[in-house]
């Protein structure tokens, strides 16, 4: 259904290469159920992100950002997007402090779960945004963020 492979067997989703599959039918339907129960509230029902996502609020994080075409998401490999979900935004960008109110969703979603939101976001994304983010996933073909 999914495509994760691994470069280190730690069983963590740690060094995984991910391949979204936002032309599969089925991996789509389960993504959009899931993002609408875990980032919709956040993130918007239509991948719209919060108001004024660039700036950051008086606690000093950021609100959440669009996963549509005006947003960031398609800026970075399948791989990279994996791990900021499943591990967070802090423990991915290493020992930056990094402000935010995005939690890491090991533990509260599988790998196979995690790849079915990112499909489905990746879904929604018009065919150049998709064709322009296929063509980052190949340039950054074994890309490790760990």
């Amino acid at each position: 259904m999914t495509a994760i492979s691994w470069w280190r067997g730690d069983g963590a989703g740690n060094g995984a290469a991910v391949a979204l599959a936002p032309d599969d039918v089925a991996v789509v339907a389960e993504g959009a159920k899931i993002y609408a129960a875990n980032c919709a509230s956040c993130h918007g029902a239509d991948l719209e992100g919060q108001p004024n996502w660039r700036e950051r609020k008086a606690d000093g994080k950021l609100p959440a950002p669009p996963h549509d075409r005006d947003g960031h998401t398609w800026h970075h490999p399948d791989v990279q997007l994996f791990h900021l979900v499943k591990n967070g935004l802090p423990k991915t960008v290493g020992d930056q402090p990094y402000l935010t109110d995005m939690p890491a969703y090991a533990g509260i979603l599988t790998d196979a779960e995690i790849v079915a939101v990112l499909s489905y976001i990746k879904s929604r994304w018009p065919a150049d945004i998709r064709r322009s983010h296929d063509e980052l996933n190949d340039r950054l073909a074994g890309y490790n963020p760990n």
